[in-house]
């Protein structure tokens, strides 16, 4: 059962209600159903074996240069967007901002009530990324796949645990919830497939391994 967590002090009466609410949460379908479906398994393993294989090179990198949460319609930012797509209930502001809503996140299986818990994860990371080809890409290209809302890239997810997840690949960071792991690996592959990016040995592998069970 996903797991519940409160970054403030509530009262018991806010902490029934609260857990009343969870109820008809849980029975219904999480959120996680917004992502872009990825491709199927063995459709990622046909991909992966097309990548190129090289060592990453960091040399040059700097997050700013790709140009995030950017405008996508009115006052709505991408960030917004997907707080939006990936929510319950979500209710927003005049600025767009997320006021109110539930939001489960698929890597830890917690769900939070707060958008500030919640950070904006970019599946295959931006410095990943750079590292396998995007270093080669102009502005405007950075620009899409920081932004890519149609490919499995962009989910809300527990703000912490993106934070651990860093700029690591499948070969040293996944998922804790085993449940998502075969989804997560599909959608590294897709993005890395569309995009034209390279993936290092040890990453293959582990691609290679997860994908052989899914």
């Amino acid at each position: 059962m996903p797991r519940f967590y409160a970054r403030r002090r509530l009262s018991v009466a806010a902490a029934a209600t609260a857990l009343i609410s969870s109820v008809a949460l849980f029975n219904a379908p999480t959120a996680s159903a917004a992502l872009p479906t990825p491709v199927s398994a063995s459709t990622a393993r046909t991909y992966l074996a097309s990548l190129t294989v090289k060592t990453e090179n960091r040399t040059g990198y700097d997050r700013d240069l790709f140009p995030h949460w950017i405008t996508q319609s009115g006052a709505c930012n991408t960030r917004e967007v997907v707080l939006k797509r990936d929510g319950t209930d979500v209710e927003q502001n005049s600025s767009c901002a997320a006021t109110s809503g539930s939001w489960y996140s698929v890597y830890d299986g917690a769900t939070w009530t707060a958008a500030s818990d919640l950070d904006i994860d970019h599946l295959v990371p931006l410095a990943e990324a750079w590292d396998s080809g995007a270093g080669s890409w102009t502005t405007s290209r950075r620009q899409s796949f920081a932004n890519d809302l149609t490919r499995p890239q962009l989910i809300a997810v527990t703000d912490n645990v993106n934070q651990s997840k860093g700029d690591q690949d499948p070969a040293t960071w996944m998922p804790s919830r085993t449940a998502y792991r075969c989804t997560y690996v599909r959608a590294w592959v897709q993005v890395k497939y569309y995009y034209g990016l390279s993936v290092d040995s040890a990453e293959k592998s582990a691609l290679q391994n997860y994908l052989a069970s899914c």
